[in-house]
């Protein structure tokens, strides 16, 4: 694996990426309990021992044997790599996360936080009003774990092996137009943006507007269920999955950490899978392009006003640049209504340039539609013949209301043809409930411990938890109307915690911790023929086991990587 070069917008050839998820412990501002210790290191030990919160798994029942993966469809999965050695390290990895003298700890922040501002692991600063604005102005490292997450290798493999069935199944469930405005209608009904999406999608039934090539860049996240060892899906996101440039580079600076310290602690750097997201992720767009077949074309990155993720966002832009040579350009939703011109061949104009693929990193959530501008700009690019990534119609297959209308039975046999498949996926639910279930709304009230309240929305910061979610629902039912709609219920998922230590705003401190890992995809279709359909990559996130939300960016949680066990 290429290490990731020092100018922070430089990738080579041979460049890998990884993410996060919950990362195993350091000392450096908590109170842990200090032991004797039989290690050589000398001077103060501190032992953080892992600590597990009883999980409570309700309303499921598992599936007994895990599905052989069926090779019908033109899939290609699991692609990461961990070199392996007969020795004894590679065999037998020891997971030395328990104890680490103090002043060892302290030279690995240091080391990692250099680390981070030499190779371009940075965000924004929320506290430098220009920095979401202006490039190279307020950066700061991102939040990050210092040390990678222990994850089961048979469950990353199982993750992995996911992503190119839910790639085809979000792609044939959006072109099942009656399904998607069906199993949305109730919800247009109490939540406005909702409606107005599928207002668009409408429009475009209506002139009967097919999208030949279909274009996207997915993440399906998940959670590993302590209790019953299963790996249970959070939700899958068809537009603005983010850290594909970021979570390459966490995985580089544990490796990184390893490749140093690694002996010292008992750690092998190999345990680390390699991760191509940001790689993978500009190749399917410069596939897209040529598939678009416009040389004076240009990918158009639709953005927030202010975004303190840029640089995560430029990461994949200098990729697509540098190996692929296709310009892309950057556009909030009010720009795109401004200098967008839509020709009558049906091809996009911006500013005067074509565009060939419309990369959404906005437009995700209501505050991105201030005015009825930034939704004619929506509607203008649904119109046009560049490609969506997402289209209409996929953004609305990866809203909550559909993953849980795919949960119900006898549903996924409409899109999947492959039994096997097909239990793969269901097996990976969660349970998942509409809110005009009296019973389960009743358990919910009783116990709300046990569940999550979800409405239709994307980014952290929206889900509902414990005496809140009985209140909300409590209130709805006193209301008696169809707001209930905008929402659904899904099992909570009890995850193992551990002692962590979290980096951020050059700040070190640990805490008990939970993750998830997201996996990254890629599919590309025309017409008939599946040019793309691959597993790209991973994220892991790792939050403090009392937040109830886990975004990154939302600042909840901090990016990980995965150490294989």
């Amino acid at each position: 694996m290429g290490a990731v070069q020092s100018s922070p917008l430089a990738l080579s050839t041979t460049d890998t990426c990884f993410i996060p998820a919950t990362s195993a412990l350091l000392p450096c501002a908590s109170k842990v309990s200090r032991s004797k210790s039989n290690s050589s290191l000398s001077g103060r030990i501190w032992r953080a021992d892992k600590i597990l919160e009883p999980p409570v798994s309700i309303f499921r029942s598992a599936v007994a044997q895990n599905p052989i993966f069926s090779r019908s469809l033109p899939l290609k999965c699991a692609r990461f790599e961990m070199e392996t050695k007969n020795d004894d390290v590679a065999e037998k990895p020891t997971f030395g996360f328990g104890e680490i003298e103090q002043g060892l700890a302290d030279q690995m922040v240091h080391d990692a936080l250099v680390w981070s501002s030499l190779h371009g692991l940075v965000v924004g600063d929320r506290n430098n009003k220009r920095s979401g604005k202006v490039p190279g102005v307020g950066l700061v490292h991102a939040p990050f774990a210092l040390l990678p997450v222990s994850f089961p290798e048979s469950h990353f493999r199982e993750a992995c092996e996911l992503a190119p069935i839910f790639n085809e199944l979000v792609d044939r469930v959006s072109l099942d137009g009656k399904f998607l405005q069906d199993s949305l209608a109730r919800t247009k009904k109490v939540d406005a943006f909702t409606s107005r999406l599928l207002d668009i999608h409408s429009k475009m039934m209506e002139i009967n507007k097919k999208d030949e090539i279909r274009l996207g860049l997915h993440r399906s996240d998940y959670m590993l269920d302590e209790q019953t060892k299963l790996l249970l899906q959070l939700e899958l996101n068809t537009i603005s999955s983010s850290f594909p440039g970021l979570s390459c580079l966490v995985s580089e600076l544990h490796r990184s950490l390893l490749n140093h310290y690694g002996e010292t602690l008992g750690l092998d750097p190999r345990r680390i899978p390699t991760n191509a997201a940001v790689s993978q992720y500009a190749e399917a767009l410069a596939k897209a392009w040529i598939e678009f077949n416009n040389p004076k074309a240009a990918v158009l990155v639709v953005v927030q006003t202010e975004e303190l993720n840029m640089y995560d966002q430029h990461w994949l832009s200098s990729v697509l640049r540098e190996r692929h040579n296709v310009r892309s350009i950057r556009k909030t939703l009010a720009e795109i209504n401004a200098e967008g011109e839509l020709q009558p061949d049906g091809t996009l104009l911006v500013g005067g340039v074509p565009v060939a693929i419309i990369y959404f990193r906005a437009g995700y959530t209501p505050n991105d539609y201030p005015s009825e501008l930034e939704w004619r700009a929506r509607l203008l690019m649904e119109e046009s013949s560049a490609i969506k990534c997402p289209s209409i119609s996929y953004h609305l297959a990866g809203t909550k209301k559909i993953q849980q209308e795919l949960a119900k039975p006898n549903v996924l046999e409409r899109f999947l043809e492959n039994k096997e498949h097909i239990a793969k996926v269901r097996k990976c639910f969660a349970g998942l409930w509409s809110l005009e279930d009296p019973d389960i709304v009743g358990k919910a009230i009783e116990s709300p411990e046990l569940f999550v309240m979800k409405p239709q929305r994307e980014g952290g910061g929206n889900n509902i938890y414990g005496s809140d979610l009985r209140e909300a629902l409590l209130r709805l039912q006193h209301e008696g109307t169809e707001d209930n709609a905008a929402y659904i219920l899904m099992q909570r998922i009890f995850p193992a915690i551990s002692l962590t230590t979290l980096i951020r705003d050059g700040i070190c401190y640990k805490d008990h911790a939970v993750s998830e890992i997201g996996v990254y995809s890629a599919y590309l279709r025309n017409k008939d023929n599946v040019i793309v359909n691959e597993q790209c990559g991973y994220l892991m996130r790792t939050k403090i086991s009392s937040s109830n939300e886990g975004g990154v960016a939302a600042g909840f949680a901090v990016l990980d990587s995965l150490y294989l066990t």
